[in-house]
């Protein structure tokens, strides 16, 4: 669960509220309901989407997540899996007694193990986690980002010194000013390595 939870924490540092929920998504969906993480994943996911609508001025709509994001979140520690749910916590509740709270006081970083994570602080697995879901946030093919990562877990096991898809890949998922240009020259890799593969393939057929 590491890597998805450092993933969503990093995009939400960085001011992707509606994006943040997706690096959570598939792995709360596979808990079983009313357990810990389950309750834990589900109130982060509600708290990044009141901090959503409430940055869009949607004050009904901020104060019932943030309702029932406390209430997820209400039995668990304060620092639940090294994250700083007593902090996220109390916000909520704030928001959910008076939605315009978040005009007066900003939501709170997430933090893991103490340190607010931002993109440029991910390892690569959580960093690939994060661009499969940039991809789909703005509208890039999904499936070209899903290749990069798969090229660049095959470099990696194969211990290969450099890998230009490693690079592409965190730099995707970090440089949200240059994304644009980062995708293409990851797009240029990946057909450049598809069509090496092709052709090796075709070796033995």
């Amino acid at each position: 669960m590491d890597d998805h939870l450092r993933a969503g924490i990093a995009i939400y540092n960085d001011g992707e509220f509606h994006a943040a929920h997706d690096a959570w998504e598939d792995r709360w969906l596979d808990l079983e309901s009313g357990t810990d993480d389950e309750r834990f994943l589900h109130g982060l996911i509600q708290f990044t989407a009141a901090v959503h609508h409430a940055h869009g001025a949607n004050w009904p709509g901020a104060r019932g997540l943030a309702e029932s994001g406390a209430a997820y979140l209400a039995d668990l520690p304060a620092d639940y899996r090294a994250v700083n749910v007593g902090e996220v916590r109390t916000y909520l509740r704030a928001v959910a007694a008076d939605p315009e709270h978040v005009e007066r006081v900003a939501p709170p970083d997430l933090t893991h193990e103490g340190v607010a994570l931002r993109p440029e602080d991910l390892r690569f697995e959580a960093a690939a986690i994060a661009a499969e879901v940039m991809a789909e946030e703005y509208g890039y093919d999904e499936e070209i980002v899903e290749r990069a990562v798969g090229y660049a877990r095959d470099d990696l096991d194969a211990d290969r010194a450099t890998s230009p898809f490693v690079t592409f890949v965190m730099d995707f998922a970090r440089d949200g000013a240059n994304r644009d240009l980062v995708f293409r020259r990851l797009r240029d890799a990946v057909g450049k390595r598809d069509h090496e593969e092709d052709d090796v393939a075709g070796l033995f057929d």
